[in-house]
């Protein structure tokens, strides 16, 4: 088998700027010619063996990081994007966008939001938004949008709050639980800890500094709220830096962005990296066991799979969805190749949509995107009683799963033939961008292709794709 080059232009020259080195200096301490590096941060030749040596020994460099970066999500957001009715002309080749995401991803950034600008203008048109009328009407992102692309671009990990949120659950006394752990900490700083039916989850009233926790909520969402609320209150300094770093374009997006750190925080210190990490691998991934073991749901456990991506001590590169019941993705994550769509749903091949018809089972699948990638996907439903007789039971599947050579370390991939062609189902990403001619399930035509009507031919669709 061929060994797959390397090209990490992108990532050297961002290394090089971190370190303020010349390219002269930088070449010299990884051994290599000025022409040689200049080559190789344009991407016209690979990372030498060498040059991955050097990093590693002479700046401490994870390697791994040269593979992990934002290429094939920017590959992925830029095809659906180029997929929308707006973009007349030929698509461009799918090689140039691999090549505009390594060489330019500032520009394919900027080709992004451009785009997501257009899409909230055009539904403002299409709605008569009157936010158009006003003076101070700006075209910008969606709040929501731009904070589920920050941790998008992240990787999902944000090492200052997963470590600080370690040692707060490292520190804890002999035989005292995370939650006994909070409400001590908080009782420090003069602040009282209820539960009462008499709020929907949580309330921390700043007036009489007393922190309400919903009664009726699960064991583990009680925990988890007390870790969120400590966050916001403890770790106050250390999620601002974080959003400062992210510049924002909203007030609206950095506080809903503060809330999504603050539940990164509450995460990471119920199930802390190092610890976590050591358990998922002894268990073989068994959520039910990590959900028990960690005082946790499984929606946690699923999620913060998806999050150990830690320098130099990475985890399995998993995938991790949640959608509702009209399919619309809720929560998205992917370290692995497989991205999913911006806009709309997912794939409805996907065994994540089936979960819903078999509550309380896990749904093993074996899927193949058009690009020949191979997964193992897990999906569960997640049903989120209100607590009480009359309150409304919120439902959601989660989705977790990872490229199929991982398979062996999960205990779901137990007993399936993973060599056998035909046991893998075919998935896409989105229909406007899927490639796949004759899917029972397709509801648009792929905008890339010729399509050819016989009015007197039917086949699976009413339509042909050449």
């Amino acid at each position: 088998m061929a060994v797959q080059k390397l090209y990490a232009g992108a990532k050297l020259r961002e290394l090089r700027g971190r370190l303020s080195l010349t390219q002269k200096l930088f070449a010299e301490k990884l051994g290599v010619s000025l022409p040689y590096l200049n080559q190789m941060e344009n991407n016209n030749r690979p990372v030498s063996t060498a040059v991955v040596l050097g990093l590693a020994q002479e700046f401490g460099f994870d390697v791994t990081e040269l593979q992990a970066g934002d290429e094939a999500r920017l590959v992925g957001d830029m095809r659906e994007a180029l997929a929308d009715p707006v973009f007349t002309g030929p698509a461009p080749a799918l090689a140039d966008l691999r090549l505009a995401a390594s060489n330019a991803p500032a520009l394919a950034r900027a080709f992004l939001d451009l785009h997501a600008a257009y899409r909230q203008t055009h539904e403002r048109l299409a709605s008569l938004d009157e936010a158009l009328g006003r003076e101070d009407a700006r075209l910008q992102p969606s709040p929501w949008e731009e904070v589920r692309d920050f941790f998008h671009y992240c990787d999902n990990y944000i090492d200052a709050v997963d470590r600080s949120a370690e040692r707060f659950a490292n520190q804890r006394k002999p035989d005292e639980t995370i939650a006994e752990a909070v409400i001590r900490t908080l009782k420090t700083r003069q602040i009282k800890v209820i539960f009462d039916d008499a709020v929907a989850v949580r309330y921390f009233d700043t007036d009489t500094n007393t922190l309400t926790i919903s009664r009726l909520a699960s064991p583990a969402t009680q925990t988890f709220q007390l870790l969120l609320q400590l966050a916001l209150i403890t770790q106050g300094q250390l999620l601002d830096a974080t959003l400062d770093l992210a510049r924002f374009q909203s007030d609206e997006a950095r506080s809903i962005a503060k809330v999504g750190l603050a539940n990164y925080f509450a995460g990471a210190a119920l199930m802390p990296y190092a610890a976590f990490q050591t358990a998922a691998q002894d268990t073989r991934h068994d959520l039910e066991i990590l959900a028990s073991r960690f005082g946790a749901s499984l929606e946690q456990v699923a999620h913060r799979l998806s999050t150990l991506q830690r320098p130099g001590a990475k985890g399995i590169p998993f995938f991790f969805v949640r959608v509702d019941q009209a399919g619309t993705i809720t929560k998205r994550h992917s370290a692995t190749t497989l991205q999913f769509a911006r806009y709309g749903g997912a794939c409805p091949l996907w065994n994540v949509h089936q979960a819903f018809e078999l509550p309380g089972q896990f749904l093993r699948q074996l899927a193949e995107t058009p690009d020949g990638a191979r997964y193992f996907c897990l999906a569960r439903d997640v049903s989120k009683s209100g607590g009480a007789y009359d309150a409304p039971t919120r439902r959601y599947a989660i989705g977790l799963g990872c490229e199929v050579r991982h398979a062996s370390a999960l205990v779901y991939a137990d007993h399936m033939d993973v060599t056998a062609t035909t046991a893998y189902a075919p998935i896409g990403i989105s229909c406007r961008i899927c490639e796949r001619r004759n899917c029972h399930q397709r509801s648009v035509p792929p905008l890339e292709r010729q399509l050819r009507v016989d009015p007197n031919k039917r086949g699976i669709l009413p339509y042909q794709v050449d």
